[in-house]
């Protein structure tokens, strides 16, 4: 028999939230969670190109070791899924600019 839990989404205390643009558009997130979860959950999904047919490409294993969710973040090339995110950062996608 399954027993129901009530609801306890109340009782759930986020860190202050922040705000990132990611290719020029602003995106909430809050402090110190991974710039993946905030994109994911803000709707970004497309991150960046493949390099040889140009399919879509995003967050795949989340954990630092596809390098499918890469981005730009001043001038460096990082795993979105291992960097934090922080107020003001500013954050580019790898598409091919058409």
């Amino acid at each position: 028999m399954i027993r129901l839990v009530r609801d306890q989404s109340a009782q759930i205390k986020r860190a202050s939230e922040v705000r990132f643009t990611f290719d020029g558009a602003q995106v909430p997130a809050h402090s110190g969670e991974s710039l993946l979860a905030a994109l994911i959950r803000s709707g970004h999904l497309h991150l960046r190109d493949a390099p040889e047919d140009g399919a879509a490409r995003g967050g795949f294993c989340c954990m630092g070791l596809c390098q499918e969710c890469v981005v730009r973040i001043e001038g460096q090339v990082v795993e979105s899924c291992r960097a934090m995110v922080t107020s003001g950062l500013a954050v580019t996608s790898l598409k091919a600019r058409t």
